[in-house]
């Protein structure tokens, strides 16, 4: 081993057969304990760079491998060949970039996740639209430290290990020569600095998990499926970054009268055979209130009365379809003497014979026009 007076497994107190998990369990402990914002001291502050740098090591698989063979993987020598351990985005950067071209920390504040609810609205409100309320769980920026995540009083400290840079760099021997470069600083997660004093309220993050109440317009001609989007009423971003957006998902409720089909809604009525024989006018209930409606002399079962501008609101537009009324016509089940004896008049009076079928070919069956009006309106 070309460094033998550092045992990286001895630094982390591991076995050499450790796994990836205990590599990184076993430096998280040693991290919060050795981290210059705890123990400020020289001493503390040179162990806490050697446990990060057999970390940096014992973490990776291929500088693990070299490490074991004797090699050093953070040495500028490389152990005397090549280790394959680069990204070769490193490499084209630093004979192409300005080697080793520094990126800055980056910045703690970022957008929030956009957030997804659904809600279940009666047939009227998506017909017509309706303002409702509803309940949104999301995080939110912490009022306690107004989103920046640090307690009262305190102001973020610039990291000891980058001096402030959010990365470090390194110099490895290649086959191409010199390569420098930069990973994000493993003290400070490449922010540049720390916060030694969180807020407690929120634990550094800047935000809150929140139920609020929102107050939202859905607009008229809304179905099952559509979603509307909110601007910057999702999750709040850590740090103070901005919210992202809040989609609200549609589920229309079935109705107990009608049914809807896209711009159309249908419904069925049952009038008396007499009703249907000599016509007549009927009131039938409609989602704008009740509506008259003619029943031809002669209609059939099956027939369809078209009200217009009766269904559904068209989305993004002042139109509707129209609601379409299938008719059913019931014939009697049970029937006095007196009222079979008219029947058999009435038949007799238009000539028509008990065992007859009487096909007409000019009308589809009651069943076919009733699929047919739910199947290609």
């Amino acid at each position: 081993m070309s460094n033998a007076a550092t045992d990286y497994y001895e630094l982390l107190d591991v076995s050499r057969t450790a796994t990836p998990e205990e590599i990184k369990k076993a430096y998280r402990r040693l991290a919060r304990e050795l981290h210059p914002d705890v123990n400020p001291d020289l001493e503390h502050q040179e162990k806490f760079k050697m446990v990060t740098a057999a970390y940096e090591v014992l973490s990776d698989p291929e500088k693990r491998q070299m490490y074991d063979l004797g090699g050093d993987p953070l040495s500028n020598r490389g152990g005397g060949g090549f280790s394959g351990g680069f990204d070769f985005s490193d490499v084209m950067g630093a004979f192409f970039g300005g080697r080793g071209q520094s990126r800055g920390p980056r910045g703690r504040a970022r957008r929030g996740q956009d957030a997804l609810i659904s809600i279940t609205i009666d047939l009227p409100a998506a017909v017509f639209g309706e303002e409702k309320e509803i309940a949104v769980d999301t995080a939110i920026a912490c009022e306690k430290c107004t989103g920046s995540g640090l307690a009262a009083g305190t102001e973020p400290v610039t990291c000891i290990m980058c001096k402030g840079h959010g990365e470090l760099q390194s110099v490895q021997q290649s086959f191409l020569g010199q390569v420098m470069t930069s990973r994000p600083c493993p003290a400070c997660q490449g922010y540049g600095t720390t916060i030694p004093h969180p807020c407690i309220e929120c634990s550094g993050q800047g935000r809150v998990r929140h139920r609020r109440n929102l107050t939202i317009a859905i607009p008229a001609g809304v179905d099952t499926g559509t979603r509307i989007q909110l601007q910057s009423q999702g999750e709040a971003g850590p740090n103070g970054g901005p919210a992202g957006d809040l989609y609200i998902e549609i589920v229309v409720r079935g109705h107990e009268l009608f049914e809807r089909q896209g711009d159309q809604l249908h419904c069925v009525i049952t009038i008396p055979m007499t009703s249907a024989a000599l016509g007549t006018s009927i009131n039938i209930e409609t989602l704008d209130g009740p509506e008259e409606i003619a029943v031809a002399a002669g209609t059939q079962s099956g027939a369809v009365v078209t009200v217009k501008n009766r269904g559904a609101s068209r989305l993004r537009s002042n139109t509707r379809g129209d609601l379409f009324v299938h008719v059913n016509v019931e014939t009697p089940r049970k029937l006095t003497p007196d009222q079979q004896e008219l029947l058999k008049q009435l038949a007799q009076l238009r000539d028509e014979k008990p065992n007859e079928i009487v096909t007409r070919s000019d009308s589809t069956g009651v069943f076919s026009r009733l699929k047919e009006a739910f199947t290609n309106k």
